[in-house]
Order: C-alpha cells, then sequence, then structure tokens
C-alpha cells in the first residue's frame, strides 16, 4: 500500500510552526500548540480520521490564540494538500454526522481544488478553557483554503459549547477519512475536468 504522507512548516513574526501527516495512520498524534482544548480537538480530529499527525507550534499566546489557530489551519492544510498529491483514485467526497450527547454536527467535504468554507453553529459560549470558540471557524477557513477544500460544517443543534464543537472536529475527521481515501486503482483523477482546481 502507497503510503501518503506531507511535511510542512511555517514562521513568521506571530508564529513558529511545524507539521507531519501520514494519512495511511492509527490515529496517533503528537500535538502541541500550547492552547490545552484546540490540542484536544486536533487529537479527536487525528484519532476519527485514522490519521498519524505531529503539529508543534509556538504563538504569540500573549496576545491571544487568534494567529496560533489560524496559522495551525494553514500549516495543517498545506500538509494534508502535499499528502494527498494529485488526488488520484480517491473517493474525493465524504460527509459524516456526529452525535454528541444534546449535539449533533456534520461536516461535508469536496477534495476538488475549489476552496470554500460554510460554517453554522448555534451560539457558542464565549470560552471554552482558554480557547475562544469564534477561532474554531478561522481554524477550518485556514485548513479549507490551503489544502484547496469545499468545506461545509453545521452543528443541526445543541447547547453545550465543549459538547457541540467536539462533534465538529469527530465530524471533520471522520467525513476527510472518507474522501481522502483511496477507492480505486485506475489512477484516475476523480474529476471530468482531468485536474483538480
Amino acid at each position: 500500500m502507497n503510503i501518503r504522507t506531507g511535511k510542512f512548516s511555517r514562521v513568521s513574526n506571530e508564529t513558529r510552526i511545524e507539521a507531519e501527516v501520514t494519512l495511511e495512520g492509527s490515529g496517533v498524534s503528537q500535538i502541541d500548540t500550547g492552547i490545552g482544548f484546540f490540542d484536544h480537538m486536533l487529537e479527536l480530529f487525528t484519532m476519527h480520521g485514522g490519521f498519524d499527525i505531529n503539529l508543534s507550534c509556538r504563538g504569540d499566546l500573549e496576545v491571544d490564540g487568534h494567529h496560533t489557530v489560524e496559522d495551525a489551519g494553514i500549516v495543517l492544510g498545506k500538509a494534508f494538500d502535499i499528502a494527498l498529491g494529485e488526488r488520484r483514485g480517491i473517493a474525493r467526497y465524504g460527509t459524516f454526522f456526529v452525535p454528541m450527547d444534546e449535539s449533533l454536527a456534520m461536516a461535508s467535504i469536496d477534495i476538488g481544488g475549489r476552496p470554500y468554507l460554510y460554517y453554522q453553529t448555534p451560539e457558542l459560549n464565549e470560552k471554552v478553557g482558554q480557547f475562544d470558540t469564534q477561532l474554531a471557524e478561522e481554524f477550518f477557513r485556514a485548513f479549507a483554503y490551503s489544502c484547496g477544500i469545499g468545506l461545509h460544517v453545521r452543528v443541526l443543534y445543541g447547547r453545550n459549547t465543549h459538547h457541540m464543537l467536539e462533534a465538529v472536529f469527530k465530524a471533520f475527521g471522520r467525513a476527510l477519512k472518507q474522501a481522502a481515501a483511496i477507492v480505486e486503482d485506475t489512477g484516475r483523477i476523480p474529476s471530468t475536468k482531468g485536474i483538480m482546481d
């Protein structure tokens, strides 16, 4: 089996981030962003996607978490983009619903080279731990645009902010696993255009 991997790093005045991704993994992660709840969400994404992810990040958390979370999305998105390569033989599409107690979340993905994010949730509490919940949307937007995927995220209903975001990250991992899966060995690119953009 061909093991697809991708590495990417990014250094700015605000963050220093390195990521390594294996698509055919076992759900193992080593993640350190300095934001505990965000690390937990990325660990859930990794495990439910069946990926292996190493991510280290040093950001200007003395300002706030925005640069760290957004730039982590950029770097992870680029690492996945590299791992996906030309996208030959992949399923391309994936959709998954995840319940978490009173909450239900959905993620739907098109790995088609056309970046887009639709993101809708009920009103969230401002913080979970030290994590600013508005930053979840920034992470998904950065990932989608760096990886070249169309991503729709929706929490259909829920009350507990932790539960809603946990369901979202799990659904994202499961949907991306579906979309990235190799489903044929013909080597075809799954687009009538013959390219993915």
